[in-house]
């Protein structure tokens, strides 16, 4: 294990186990932000609802701390529209994302954020450099789509 002070860097397959050798590993300080969290149970991860829903309005959330837009999402009829807000701005517009079909958590309790109260969470990779590139699917699919 290593603790999050540490960066490992594999300089030869990592194939521990199949008979090959063992990877040599270099070591060097840095900060790790995506340290591996500890093992959840299938029933913990089913306890979320991750759905596919498409951005109808978005704007900018000057009132936020940090640089942010605010977006609505429409999940199909069941769950109709939501809204949220997300430090995106690195990458994105609020013009570039209408329509846009995006990945979202849609059963968090509602979090106010400033004056802005937010009904879900958009998911996206966190960069090295703290710049998030939203998930979306590859093609187009029903607003309201389960992910698993």
């Amino acid at each position: 294990t290593y603790n999050t002070t540490d960066e490992i860097t594999l300089a030869a397959p990592a194939c521990f186990g199949y008979g090959l050798p063992r990877a040599m590993i270099q070591r060097r300080t840095t900060t790790l932000e995506n340290e591996i969290k500890p093992t959840i149970s299938w029933a913990d991860f089913e306890r979320l609802d991750m759905r596919v829903g498409t951005v109808r309005r978005a704007e900018a959330f000057p009132e936020a701390h940090k640089p942010a837009i605010k977006l609505w999402l429409w999940f199909g009829e069941a769950i109709g529209e939501l809204k949220t807000s997300a430090q995106i701005t690195d990458h994105y517009t609020p013009d570039k994302l209408i329509g846009r079909q995006l990945i979202a958590v849609v059963n968090f309790p509602p979090k106010q954020i400033g004056p802005f109260m937010s009904q879900c969470l958009i998911t996206g990779v966190i960069g090295d450099d703290q710049d998030i590139t939203l998930l979306r699917p590859d093609f187009v699919v029903q607003d309201g789509q389960k992910i698993g």
